[in-house]
Protein backbone atom coordinates (compact mmCIF):
# COMPACT_ATOMS: atom_id res chain seq x y z
CA UNK A 1 0.00 0.00 0.00
CA UNK A 2 2.63 2.52 1.08
CA UNK A 3 5.42 1.73 -1.41
CA UNK A 4 3.27 2.15 -4.56
CA UNK A 5 1.94 5.46 -3.25
CA UNK A 6 5.46 6.67 -2.46
CA UNK A 7 6.69 5.57 -5.88
CA UNK A 8 3.84 7.34 -7.64
CA UNK A 9 4.53 10.52 -5.67
CA UNK A 10 8.23 10.44 -6.57
CA UNK A 11 7.42 9.77 -10.24
CA UNK A 12 5.16 12.83 -10.23
CA UNK A 13 7.90 14.92 -8.63
CA UNK A 14 10.47 13.78 -11.19
CA UNK A 15 8.10 14.66 -14.02
CA UNK A 16 7.66 18.16 -12.63
CA UNK A 17 11.36 18.74 -12.09
CA UNK A 18 12.26 17.40 -15.54
CA UNK A 19 10.53 20.41 -17.09
CA UNK A 20 12.79 22.87 -15.26
CA UNK A 21 15.99 24.35 -16.66
CA UNK A 22 18.95 25.60 -14.69
CA UNK A 23 21.46 28.26 -15.68
CA UNK A 24 25.21 28.40 -15.09
CA UNK A 25 27.02 27.56 -12.92
CA UNK A 26 24.91 24.39 -13.02
CA UNK A 27 26.43 22.29 -15.81
CA UNK A 28 24.65 18.96 -15.28
CA UNK A 29 21.58 17.77 -13.37
CA UNK A 30 21.05 14.17 -12.25
CA UNK A 31 17.73 12.70 -11.10
CA UNK A 32 18.49 9.21 -9.73
CA UNK A 33 14.78 8.60 -9.16
CA UNK A 34 14.56 8.12 -12.93
CA UNK A 35 17.69 6.30 -14.13
CA UNK A 36 18.11 4.36 -10.84
CA UNK A 37 14.37 3.84 -10.41
CA UNK A 38 14.58 0.01 -10.03
CA UNK A 39 16.85 0.41 -6.98
CA UNK A 40 14.72 3.23 -5.58
CA UNK A 41 11.65 1.03 -6.02
CA UNK A 42 13.35 -1.85 -4.20
CA UNK A 43 14.21 0.47 -1.33
CA UNK A 44 10.59 1.61 -1.03
CA UNK A 45 9.20 -1.92 -1.32
CA UNK A 46 11.55 -3.22 1.37
CA UNK A 47 11.45 -0.36 3.81
CA UNK A 48 8.66 2.11 2.98
CA UNK A 49 6.04 -0.15 4.46
CA UNK A 50 4.66 1.33 7.68
CA UNK A 51 3.52 4.51 9.40
CA UNK A 52 4.36 6.19 12.69
CA UNK A 53 8.16 6.18 12.38
CA UNK A 54 10.77 8.94 12.61
CA UNK A 55 11.40 10.40 9.15
CA UNK A 56 15.04 11.38 8.64
CA UNK A 57 15.00 13.97 5.86
CA UNK A 58 18.14 14.78 3.90
CA UNK A 59 18.74 17.65 1.48
CA UNK A 60 19.61 16.20 -1.94
CA UNK A 61 21.75 13.43 -3.47
CA UNK A 62 25.51 13.30 -3.20
CA UNK A 63 27.58 12.45 -6.31
CA UNK A 64 28.91 9.16 -4.92
CA UNK A 65 25.84 8.13 -2.93
CA UNK A 66 22.25 8.48 -4.10
CA UNK A 67 23.43 9.65 -7.52
CA UNK A 68 24.91 6.16 -7.97
CA UNK A 69 22.40 4.03 -6.05
CA UNK A 70 19.03 5.80 -6.03
CA UNK A 71 18.91 5.44 -2.22
CA UNK A 72 19.09 8.51 0.04
CA UNK A 73 22.59 8.86 1.53
CA UNK A 74 23.22 5.62 -0.35
CA UNK A 75 26.89 4.74 -0.02
CA UNK A 76 27.38 1.87 -2.48
CA UNK A 77 28.71 -0.88 -0.21
CA UNK A 78 26.06 -0.30 2.47
CA UNK A 79 23.21 -0.16 -0.06
CA UNK A 80 24.36 -3.40 -1.64
CA UNK A 81 25.57 -5.40 1.34
CA UNK A 82 23.50 -4.15 4.30
CA UNK A 83 20.30 -2.84 2.79
CA UNK A 84 20.30 -5.63 0.20
CA UNK A 85 19.28 -3.32 -2.65
CA UNK A 86 20.77 -4.56 -5.91
CA UNK A 87 20.32 -4.25 -9.63
CA UNK A 88 21.51 -2.46 -12.72
CA UNK A 89 21.51 1.29 -13.15
CA UNK A 90 21.11 2.58 -16.69
CA UNK A 91 23.05 5.87 -16.88
CA UNK A 92 21.39 8.90 -18.43
CA UNK A 93 22.51 9.94 -21.90
CA UNK A 94 24.12 13.13 -20.61
CA UNK A 95 26.67 12.66 -17.86
CA UNK A 96 29.16 14.92 -16.15
CA UNK A 97 32.66 13.82 -17.20
CA UNK A 98 33.91 14.06 -13.61
CA UNK A 99 30.91 12.29 -12.06
CA UNK A 100 30.10 9.26 -14.21
CA UNK A 101 27.16 7.07 -13.26
CA UNK A 102 28.56 3.63 -12.39
CA UNK A 103 25.76 2.33 -10.15
CA UNK A 104 26.72 -0.35 -7.66
CA UNK A 105 30.08 -0.72 -9.38
CA UNK A 106 31.12 2.75 -8.23
CA UNK A 107 34.24 2.54 -6.05
CA UNK A 108 34.07 6.08 -4.67
CA UNK A 109 32.99 6.65 -1.06
CA UNK A 110 30.06 8.82 0.03
CA UNK A 111 31.24 9.95 3.47
CA UNK A 112 27.85 11.34 4.53
CA UNK A 113 26.20 8.05 3.61
CA UNK A 114 28.85 5.96 5.29
CA UNK A 115 28.35 7.94 8.47
CA UNK A 116 24.55 7.87 8.52
CA UNK A 117 24.03 4.27 7.40
CA UNK A 118 27.15 3.14 9.27
CA UNK A 119 25.61 4.51 12.44
CA UNK A 120 22.32 2.72 11.67
CA UNK A 121 24.15 -0.58 11.12
CA UNK A 122 26.21 -0.19 14.30
CA UNK A 123 23.31 0.89 16.52
CA UNK A 124 20.56 -1.39 15.19
CA UNK A 125 22.41 -4.35 13.71
CA UNK A 126 19.87 -5.17 11.02
CA UNK A 127 17.86 -3.07 8.56
CA UNK A 128 14.66 -4.58 9.96
CA UNK A 129 15.36 -3.15 13.41
CA UNK A 130 16.39 0.23 12.04
CA UNK A 131 13.42 0.65 9.70
CA UNK A 132 10.98 -0.38 12.40
CA UNK A 133 11.78 2.97 13.99
CA UNK A 134 13.09 5.15 11.13
CA UNK A 135 12.72 5.90 7.43
CA UNK A 136 15.21 7.91 5.38
CA UNK A 137 14.21 10.19 2.49
CA UNK A 138 15.56 13.25 0.70
CA UNK A 139 13.79 16.58 0.29
CA UNK A 140 15.04 17.14 -3.27
CA UNK A 141 15.97 14.26 -5.61
CA UNK A 142 18.15 16.34 -7.93
CA UNK A 143 21.93 16.62 -7.88
CA UNK A 144 23.20 19.88 -9.38
CA UNK A 145 26.79 19.70 -10.61
CA UNK A 146 29.02 22.61 -11.51
CA UNK A 147 31.62 22.38 -14.31
CA UNK A 148 34.25 21.20 -11.80
CA UNK A 149 31.97 18.39 -10.61
CA UNK A 150 31.18 20.18 -7.36
CA UNK A 151 27.75 19.48 -5.91
CA UNK A 152 25.73 22.74 -5.85
CA UNK A 153 23.09 22.31 -3.18
CA UNK A 154 19.50 23.51 -3.79
CA UNK A 155 19.78 26.36 -1.30
CA UNK A 156 22.49 27.91 -3.50
CA UNK A 157 20.42 28.05 -6.68
CA UNK A 158 19.33 31.49 -7.96
CA UNK A 159 16.14 32.65 -6.27
CA UNK A 160 13.76 31.91 -9.15
CA UNK A 161 15.15 28.44 -9.76
CA UNK A 162 15.25 27.66 -6.06
CA UNK A 163 11.65 28.73 -5.52
CA UNK A 164 10.42 26.56 -8.40
CA UNK A 165 12.29 23.53 -7.09
CA UNK A 166 11.14 24.13 -3.54
CA UNK A 167 7.50 24.50 -4.55
CA UNK A 168 7.56 21.07 -6.19
CA UNK A 169 9.56 19.46 -3.39
CA UNK A 170 7.36 21.00 -0.68
CA UNK A 171 4.28 19.49 -2.30
CA UNK A 172 6.01 16.13 -2.60
CA UNK A 173 7.04 16.23 1.06
CA UNK A 174 3.43 16.85 2.03
CA UNK A 175 2.45 13.74 0.07
CA UNK A 176 5.18 11.68 1.76
CA UNK A 177 4.04 12.94 5.15
CA UNK A 178 0.42 12.01 4.40
CA UNK A 179 1.44 8.52 3.27
CA UNK A 180 3.91 7.65 6.04
CA UNK A 181 2.33 9.71 8.87
CA UNK A 182 5.63 9.95 10.76
CA UNK A 183 5.67 10.57 14.48
CA UNK A 184 8.51 13.05 13.99
CA UNK A 185 10.29 14.65 11.03
CA UNK A 186 14.00 15.20 11.60
CA UNK A 187 15.88 17.37 9.15
CA UNK A 188 19.40 16.11 8.58
CA UNK A 189 20.91 19.56 8.54
CA UNK A 190 19.47 23.07 8.72
CA UNK A 191 18.12 23.34 5.18
CA UNK A 192 16.07 20.14 5.39
CA UNK A 193 14.64 21.21 8.74
CA UNK A 194 13.71 24.65 7.39
CA UNK A 195 12.00 23.17 4.31
CA UNK A 196 10.10 20.68 6.45
CA UNK A 197 8.80 23.47 8.65
CA UNK A 198 7.83 25.53 5.62
CA UNK A 199 6.10 22.64 3.85
CA UNK A 200 4.45 20.89 6.78
CA UNK A 201 3.62 23.63 9.24
CA UNK A 202 2.63 22.71 12.78
CA UNK A 203 3.83 19.10 13.06
CA UNK A 204 6.65 17.67 15.21
CA UNK A 205 9.92 18.65 13.51
CA UNK A 206 13.51 18.67 14.71
CA UNK A 207 17.07 18.59 13.43
CA UNK A 208 20.28 16.64 13.70
CA UNK A 209 23.73 17.58 12.46
CA UNK A 210 24.38 16.79 8.81
CA UNK A 211 27.13 14.14 8.46
CA UNK A 212 28.93 15.95 5.63
CA UNK A 213 32.74 16.03 5.96
CA UNK A 214 32.49 19.68 4.85
CA UNK A 215 31.16 20.42 8.35
CA UNK A 216 33.96 20.68 10.96
CA UNK A 217 31.48 19.69 13.67
CA UNK A 218 30.48 16.54 11.81
CA UNK A 219 34.10 15.39 11.73
CA UNK A 220 34.13 15.08 15.51
CA UNK A 221 32.04 12.05 16.56
CA UNK A 222 29.07 12.70 14.28
CA UNK A 223 27.19 9.62 15.46
CA UNK A 224 27.53 10.58 19.12
CA UNK A 225 26.28 14.08 18.44
CA UNK A 226 23.40 12.83 16.28
CA UNK A 227 22.32 10.37 18.96
CA UNK A 228 22.35 13.08 21.61
CA UNK A 229 20.23 15.30 19.38
CA UNK A 230 17.77 12.50 18.66
CA UNK A 231 17.41 11.72 22.35
CA UNK A 232 16.84 15.43 23.05
CA UNK A 233 13.96 15.23 20.56
CA UNK A 234 12.47 12.36 22.55
CA UNK A 235 13.63 9.54 20.29
CA UNK A 236 14.46 6.38 22.25
CA UNK A 237 17.44 4.44 20.91
CA UNK A 238 18.45 0.86 21.67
Amino acid sequence: MFAPALLQASDELSSQLAQMRFAAPVACVYDPLTYARPLWQQYLERYGTSTGRVLLLGMNPGPWGMVQTGVPFGAVAIVRDWLGVRGEVVPPAEQHPRVPIEGLQCWRNEVSGERLWGWARHRFGTPTRFFKQFFVANYCPLCFLEPTGKNRTPDRLPRGERQAVEAACDEHLRKVYAILQPSLVVGVGQYAEERARQALGDVPIGRILHPSPASPLANKDWSGQAEAQLRALGVALP
